[in-house]
């Protein structure tokens, strides 16, 4: 017999500790194990985090484990990244290892299709073969490389991963290959199972159901599944000898999880490639100013692919000031140039995208007469009129509000709606094209992977002539016939009050501007602003990529913003706004008086959010902590929690490292 610690698997933060039992000699680190705990009726569920400890209290004390269930144990280097999660964010330990874990009790059974197509192996092009080269001649060493492709839209990205995958398998070893949607992993998992065959390959998300999850992760555990495709959270896959972790469209920012626990799937990817000598792969066409910036310091391995492949050329990129459109009169949200080019476009038989990254029809919900503006009485954000539902939408908590006949505030009959959807750009091209087939592609409209997927299928098809969406277009999916790309406002994200929204701004133009020009012959990009003098908007219709990252590099050192800095994001909620504003008022002093405080950091002064979240209070602030510094901010953050649950205080404080949102 020996002692062990382990961690219990209990939503309360009084228990996020290790307790020790006895148990088998036999019983390793990342055992699942059923332990008698508390005054519990029933054994409780826990997993094993250190094996062979001296016992911290009496032995007479020291309860034995009820049970080991080892076919959904974990590995020590699953527990290992857990326990080093909690250092890097500040997660508990049970959120951590969890999300190692899945849940259900049944598995359901798999159904293989037999007459999917298989995917052939190209020739490559000399950059793809200069790439795929170096990234398996790091997996056949064995060793721990990170790699940066940065490749233009369409310049082969998939078939080097696919090659390097390929490597892998025939080492005996697993691929991970991570996408920025759901509806995009489900594309490329059927590539990789064309290719590798149905039964290599296992796909996880979270709109599969229980028991076919459980299903996925066991195949996975048990080695029967080499491959696994899916999003962010397929980064925590049960997969053990991980040859390579590759990360597509690596800049997105749906690889940061702003939910508890709330981590970066790229460091998550770094660390686990590193513990298994494997090989990280990050692919871009407009890499994140962070991975540049390794990739440039030698953090990184730097490969790029300047060309498309096969016939496929870039598209024509230009610029449409859109205050020239409003002073001839012209108030749609499509200008004469637009609307003309989708005329050529269709007679063509081309399809044509239009992205507008703002759903729903209006903006905002206003009175003319008094100022009145619609906003959530929950949240504080102002509210988005959809049409189809016949209501406003807030899109921070999903509510739904009838629209008033009168002006709350004088009485007006006058409710005037301002500002563009994606549910009215939709309706304006269904009226000025009847005879096309319309689509749109939204957060709305794809609200699960059999929408995702139709949609997508419809388009890739040529049923659809004209596809209407937000970013969720810009993600990395394979058009053959686009000969128009419309970006609606450009401005949209170039205004929001967050110092990415350059980069964003960015990244969506030309990572949208990419769907065009996919199968050969000349295409057209329209990109239209208020701003056409924005030296971003400029670079992104230039495809200078190195200029704008200078300039923002530059910027973000004069801030002292990533890669210059982490931002650590501070919560104090509480159902009282004076109590949530003492103890982030209380916090802030302790950060600030610190004697060893690193050189060049800062500690934003508190302010209460107006927005309002299961009817709690939110006061908050920033810090920028200088690279290499956070760790102590984080065992602050740490020791602060602890005394507000010593305290028994009903405030609550939670900390989010870099992220997209800073309030």
């Amino acid at each position: 017999m020996q002692y062990i610690d382990v961690v219990i698997d209990n939503k309360s933060n009084n228990t996020d500790t290790f307790y020790t039992y006895r148990a088998p000699d036999e019983v390793t680190v990342g055992a699942r194990l059923t332990v008698p705990f508390a005054t519990r009726k029933k054994p409780v569920d826990a997993y094993c985090i250190r094996t062979g400890v001296e016992p911290r209290i009496s032995e007479s004390r020291i309860k034995d484990i009820a049970d080991c269930i080892p076919e959904r144990s974990l590995s020590e280097e699953m527990i290992r990244t857990a326990v080093w999660m909690r250092k890097r964010y500040g997660t508990k330990y049970i959120d951590a290892v969890k999300m190692f874990t899945v849940g259900g009790k049944k598995e359901v059974t798999r159904k293989i299709d037999a007459s999917a197509p298989q995917d052939p192996m190209f020739e490559l092009s000399p950059e793809q073969r200069s790439a795929a080269d170096k990234i398996c001649g790091a997996v056949k060493a064995s060793e721990f490389k990170a790699f940066l492709i940065k490749g233009v839209t369409n310049s082969g990205k998939t078939e080097v991963y696919m090659r390097a995958a390929e490597q892998a398998l025939a080492m005996n070893r697993t691929v991970i290959v991570l996408l920025p949607e759901i509806a995009l992993s489900e594309q490329v998992r059927r590539r990789f199972a064309a290719r590798f065959g149905e039964d290599s390959v296992a796909t996880l998300h979270s709109r599969l159901s229980t028991s076919a999850r459980l299903r996925e992760w066991l195949r996975i555990r048990r080695g029967e599944a080499r491959i696994i495709v899916g999003a962010r959270t397929s980064v925590f896959a049960p997969a053990e000898n991980i040859g390579a972790i590759i990360i597509d469209e690596e800049h997105e920012s749906t690889f940061k999880s702003d939910h508890n626990p709330k981590y970066d799937t790229i460091d998550i990817a770094y660390k686990r490639a590193s513990a298994h000598n494997a090989v990280l792969v990050l692919g871009s066409a407009t890499p994140s100013i962070v991975s540049y910036y390794r990739a440039n310091t030698g953090v990184y391995e730097l490969i790029r692919m300047d060309h498309r492949i096969g016939d496929s050329v870039m598209p024509e990129l230009d610029i449409v000031d859109m205050r020239k459109e409003l002073i001839a009169g012209n108030t749609s949200v499509l200008s004469n140039r637009l609307a003309g080019e989708i005329d050529h476009a269709l007679a063509r038989k081309e399809q044509v995208i239009l992205f507008l990254n703002r759903r729903g029809y209006s903006t905002q919900i206003l009175c003319p007469d008094c100022g009145y503006r619609m906003t959530c009485p929950d949240c504080g954000i102002t509210l988005t009129y959809h049409k189809s539902v016949g209501g406003a939408v807030c899109h921070y908590c999903g509510r739904r509000f009838d629209i008033p006949d009168v002006c709350p505030d004088c009485g007006s009959k006058f409710i005037k709606y301002v500002g563009a959807g994606t549910e009215k750009v939709e309706e304006t091209v269904r009226m000025l094209w009847p005879d096309a087939n319309v689509s749109r592609f939204d957060l709305d409209t794809a609200t699960s992977a059999d929408d995702s997927g139709r949609v997508i299928e419809d388009f890739q098809a040529g049923r659809t002539d004209i596809l209407v969406g937000t970013q969720i277009l810009a993600k990395g999916l394979d058009f053959r016939n686009v000969g128009l790309v419309g970006v609606i406002n450009a401005d949209v994200s170039l205004n929001i009050p967050d110092y990415r929204s350059s980069e964003r701004t960015y990244q969506l133009i030309t990572q949208v501007a990419g769907r065009a020009g996919r199968a050969g012959g000349s295409s057209k990009v329209l990109i239209q602003t208020y701003d056409p003098d924005s030296d971003v908007i400029r670079e992104a219709a230039e495809g200078d990529y190195d200029s704008f990252y200078e300039a923002e590099l530059l910027h973000r050192n004069i801030m002292n913003y990533p890669p210059y800095s982490d931002i650590i994001a501070v919560g104090l909620i509480s159902e009282s706004a004076e109590e949530a504003m003492k103890y982030a008022e209380g916090f802030r002093s302790r950060l600030t008086s610190l004697r060893d405080a690193p050189e060049g950091s800062s500690v934003l002064r508190p302010r209460l959010d107006e927005r309002k979240t299961d009817g709690k209070y939110r006061a908050g602030f920033l810090i920028k902590a200088p690279q290499g510094s956070r760790a102590g901010y984080i065992r602050e953050y740490m020791e602060f929690r602890d005394r507000l649950i010593d305290s028994k205080s009903d405030c609550f404080i939670e900390i989010d490292v870099n992220p997209y949102s800073t309030f």
